[in-house]
């Protein structure tokens, strides 16, 4: 099969090099002309647009998307859409809102696969687990291609119908949030409870055997490996979040509670605020207010001119 890859970041560029290996051929376009030279290093043909990309691909065409949400999007899609027909197929990978991909669906010329896409770089060597939604015809012509991006046949599925795909992903990402949030918490009691524990090796027990052993998991053995078991130099703030309050909004609209997932964004938006947030000296004094609790106060070094 031949595939078209647009965007060769790190994620894009697994998908050239998993396609590579399973013996389909590669026309891949990025704006960086470094990039392109090294996918056609790798063995891909380059393109340096993607009208040139879309006439390389000639009939037929199936084109992967591995660009940023949003307007990348939207931008890829308008440049393409004079070159696609209900022949081609057009997926993207990306983490795009389900209803961004509804609409893209149903305004694209081609079939329209939403393709939620987990694992990050460590895909590169074991392959994702890719969530699809759109036509099943379309998902059953790029199934090779799947095979090789994924893990194998068993790390992908048709979701259902445009958007589906995209939506799983999401609640993923949100239960993603909530699994990190426990896992933080329960090390930090450690951490800061009765004993002088060795976390790396705690994690490491809890690796074999345990009930909550999992990839996170693993990978908390491996932060405190390399980092100590106080995590060294690793600052408390936490990046990232748009897939968890689309989880969380989602969940407000079907009515449906999330206390968990919702604790855990909160905590990541937390993590980026100042010490004197407002709220907080706010919420200090209520306490005293409805319960008498004594007031903590700042140095007076430490006030701010209001």
């Amino acid at each position: 099969m031949q595939l078209g890859v647009v965007g060769l970041g790190r994620m894009g560029r697994i998908v050239v090099d998993r396609t590579l290996a399973a013996g389909h051929d590669v026309v891949a376009f990025d704006i960086d002309a470094e990039a392109r030279e090294e996918a056609a290093d790798a063995g891909a043909t380059p393109a340096d647009s993607l009208d040139s990309l879309a006439a390389e691909l000639g009939e037929a065409k199936r084109i992967w998307l591995m660009v940023p949400a949003g307007d990348a999007v939207d931008a890829a899609l308008s440049e393409l859409e004079p070159h696609l027909s209900d022949d081609d197929v057009v997926v993207d990978g990306g983490n795009s809102h389900f209803e961004d991909s509804t609409r893209r669906a149903e305004e694209t010329p081609a079939a329209y696969l939403d393709c939620g896409t987990s694992g990050g770089p460590a895909g590169a060597e074991l392959g994702f687990s890719l969530m699809v939604g759109g036509p099943e015809w379309a998902y059953e012509t790029l199934t090779p291609v799947f095979d090789a991006v994924a893990t194998g046949p068993d790390g992908h599925a048709r979701m259902g119908p445009a958007g589906s795909g995209h939506y799983v992903k999401m609640v993923h990402n949100g239960v993603e949030y909530a699994l990190m949030q426990a896992y933080g918490e329960g090390f930090e009691l450690l951490h800061e409870g009765r004993y002088d524990l060795d976390l790396e090796s705690v994690a490491g027990v809890w690796n074999n055997g345990a009930v909550i052993r999992s990839w996170l998991l693993e990978l908390c053995e491996e932060a405190f490996r390399e980092e100590g078991s106080s995590l060294g130099t690793v600052a408390d703030r936490i990046e990232g979040g748009s897939t968890g309050t689309w989880t969380v909004q989602e969940a407000l609209a079907q009515e449906v509670p999330l206390p968990l997932v919702y604790a855990a964004l909160s905590e990541r938006f937390g993590s980026r605020a100042d010490e004197g947030r407002f709220s907080r000296r706010l919420a200090n004094r209520l306490r005293y207010g409805f319960g008498r609790h004594e007031v903590q106060r700042r140095d007076e070094s430490e006030s701010r001119t209001e």
